[in-house]
């Protein structure tokens, strides 16, 4: 039976590459990039052959029907973008959804995608996490950030360098500008980059520096609420404790406000004028 694959290409490394995403590229009928000239590139350096079609979000809605017949009559199709993981803030969760309606078999090849070593090397909590892609570029941005507001799970999102500012800046005023994030670029590239810090610290960084490249940025959650909220002099006396026991005060003050509900700046302004 035809089926569809759903492969996975690097997102800037081209050894990230796996042998199985190269033989199924070559042993497909037909392959769908989301750009064939971007695409063209990866299937010249791996020597594949395969015929290209261009499906992307502006043409997806109106060649589906017909690629699900393809696939009925029995060729098989192979999917990939421009970088990374076909569906995941890329074109491809239509084509996969009608295909399950339709019976299709779809196969979906483990690989490459740039949140994941972004969020890894975040150094931010990755039990739990949410994955928002980009968020609405005008209607319906400010809903879902204040939706965000009270999010306990680290958070995940894409954006382009000419909107990363302004974007930085609106997460400031939603979540504070003491909450800490990470923001990495050109993930696998030479220029590869992750700044940590503070959304205020990371705000002044790309003040500095012009934002280059594509962007993923990992954002810290919400303290946990619950339970009966600590006095400022009873945190005090928590972060005390951990200084004694050898943490800087900076770190005790970060680890007693996200526990307790305290913006850190404030706690550790109240530790600083206590002694």
């Amino acid at each position: 039976m035809a089926k569809l694959y759903v492969v996975p290409t690097p997102v800037g490394n081209l050894e990230d590459m796996t042998m199985r995403a190269i033989r199924v590229l070559k042993e497909a009928d037909c392959v769908l990039a989301e750009d064939t000239r971007t695409s063209g590139i990866l299937m010249k350096h791996f020597d594949i052959k395969t015929r290209m079609q261009s499906h992307h979000k502006f043409n997806e809605h109106k060649t589906v029907e017909g690629l699900v017949a393809r696939l009925q009559g029995g060729e098989n199709i192979a999917l990939i973008s421009d970088a990374g993981t076909p569906a995941i803030s890329d074109p491809g969760f239509l084509l996969v959804r009608e295909c399950r309606k339709a019976g299709i078999d779809v196969e979906c090849l483990p690989g490459a995608t740039a949140f994941v070593p972004a969020l890894v090397a975040s150094g931010l909590p990755n039990d739990r996490f949410c994955f928002e892609g980009f968020l609405p570029q005008k209607k319906g941005r400010s809903t879902r950030l204040s939706e965000l507001a009270n999010e306990t799970r680290t958070m995940i999102f894409y954006e382009s360098p000419f909107r990363l500012l302004k974007t930085l800046i609106q997460f400031a005023e939603v979540f504070g500008a003491d909450r800490d994030a990470s923001v990495s670029r050109e993930i696998s590239k030479i220029h590869e980059e992750t700044v940590r810090g503070t959304l205020s610290e990371i705000i002044a960084h790309f003040t500095e520096r012009e934002p280059k490249g594509e962007f993923v940025l990992v954002l810290e959650g919400a303290g946990e609420e619950g339970g009966e909220k600590l006095t400022v002099e009873e945190a005090i006396m928590q972060v005390q404790k951990l200084v004694d026991m050898g943490e800087r005060p900076v770190d005790a003050c970060k680890a007693v406000a996200k526990e307790n509900g305290f913006k850190k700046s404030e706690l550790y302004s109240a530790f600083c004028s206590d002694k």
